[in-house]
């Protein structure tokens, strides 16, 4: 069996699947670690359990993880070698991992070197190993990162126009996020076109709270909206975007502000909230813009502006484009979005079928038209699936 984690600062995420990866067995949630209110989840054998109890570290999530997994009312497994290996998402990988990787004391010290890049993502991505390592004696461990999808661009997409030892000596560049969902849901694309990704050039619109637009041609990822950080491309739930860094200069010289609260503007007080005042979900968004509330509108319309237009400079980056994607919470659920960001493409070739758009939770994938010369899917990502499929493929 393969066990995937997705360990975070205050969260951990698990799945079991069957060595096959045909089934899942067990997943689970075990959130607020270290909080008032803390809680797990776990689901197997048709069965939803909830926990509520004190989770005061990491250690003791990973410990109540491996109870449910061999909990005798759930009975997955009776031991922990019955898992065949253990797959894990760390955030960042620099410019040192560009593929998943088989754990070892080496790939842990780069890995570790990396904490400068997501000094809130990577420490909590090492815990999480450590602590297999520590729970699962003798399991291989592999470790999947969000940034190696993108570790494909060319240069004259990741190289930013500054001076050029920023780049060379401190890794000042353009890296990418969201490379795990980008990667398994190009391939299923692909799949459901049953059309060779080799062949195809795509845009992959991964719509959540956080967003990467990604231009994936070939299979491989060839530019992405995400940067050195986090916060820019298109306007998120409470991240800005693309924006002038003239701003921040005059907000630190004429504002008197700290670059803390310039940084707690772009990453938190930004986006959808910073725009409606009201909320940083799309779905209370798009109720009021609904109602007739103008600054909610008004942050909608930034939001499908920014991506339609990134959409159409990927187009041209790689001379045409043969599918749209669309991905994650807010592009899988969000008919609005979807239709509000196609209206305006056209010219590339996109035409929905508004009747099947708004039917997709009732399994239509493919919303296009039929005199649509662009294909427009929604397809549901699985950045668990893509982690143990890479773990699987280590192994062997």
């Amino acid at each position: 069996m393969i066990l995937t984690i997705n360990c975070g600062s205050s969260s951990l995420k698990y799945r079991l699947f069957s060595e096959d990866l045909a089934a899942v067995i067990a997943s689970g949630l075990i959130a607020r670690i270290g909080e008032a209110g803390a809680y797990c989840e776990h689901k197997a054998q048709g069965r939803q359990a909830e926990i509520h109890q004190p989770i005061p570290d990491q250690d003791a999530a990973f410990d109540i993880m491996a109870d449910n997994l061999m909990h005798s009312e759930f009975a997955v497994i009776g031991d922990p070698s019955e898992i065949t290996a253990i797959g894990h998402r760390a955030v960042h990988g620099g410019d040192v991992f560009v593929a998943s990787t088989l754990v070892s004391d080496e790939v842990m010290a780069q890995l570790r070197s990396c904490i400068r890049f997501a000094p809130l993502h990577n420490p909590a991505n090492i815990a999480g190993i450590e602590e297999c390592q520590k729970k699962f004696p003798g399991i291989p461990n592999v470790v999947v990162f969000d940034t190696a999808f993108h570790q494909t661009m060319p240069p004259e997409a990741h190289v930013y126009a500054l001076p050029y030892e920023l780049y060379e000596k401190h890794g000042v560049r353009r890296y990418g996020f969201h490379g795990t969902s980008c990667r398994y849901v190009a391939q299923a694309a692909a799949d459901m076109l049953s059309r060779p990704i080799e062949d195809l050039s795509m845009v992959v619109c991964h719509l959540g709270n956080g967003v990467t637009i990604d231009a994936v041609k070939g299979g491989r990822s060839v530019d992405t909206s995400l940067g050195f950080g986090t916060f820019c491309g298109v306007p998120m739930g409470t991240r800005a975007g693309e924006f002038d860094p003239a701003i921040i200069f005059h907000l630190v010289k004429e504002m008197g502000m700290t670059i803390e609260e310039v940084e707690a503007i772009c990453y938190k007080k930004s986006g959808l909230l910073g725009v409606s005042g009201v909320s940083n979900d799309m779905r209370e968004v798009e109720k009021r813009a609904a109602e007739g509330d103008t600054r909610c509108a008004l942050a909608l319309e930034i939001f499908v502006y920014h991506i339609r237009k990134t959409i159409g400079a990927y187009a041209a980056a790689m001379n045409g484009l043969d599918a749209l994607v669309f991905t994650a919470g807010i592009g899988e659920n969000c008919a609005t979005v979807r239709s509000k960001v196609c209206a305006g493409l056209g010219v590339l070739g996109v035409q929905i079928d508004e009747g099947i758009n708004g039917m997709v939770r009732d399994g239509h994938p493919n919303i296009s038209s039929a005199e649509a010369r662009v294909a427009t899917l929604v397809v549901p990502t699985d950045e668990e699936r893509m982690i143990a499929i890479d773990t699987v493929d280590l192994l062997h």
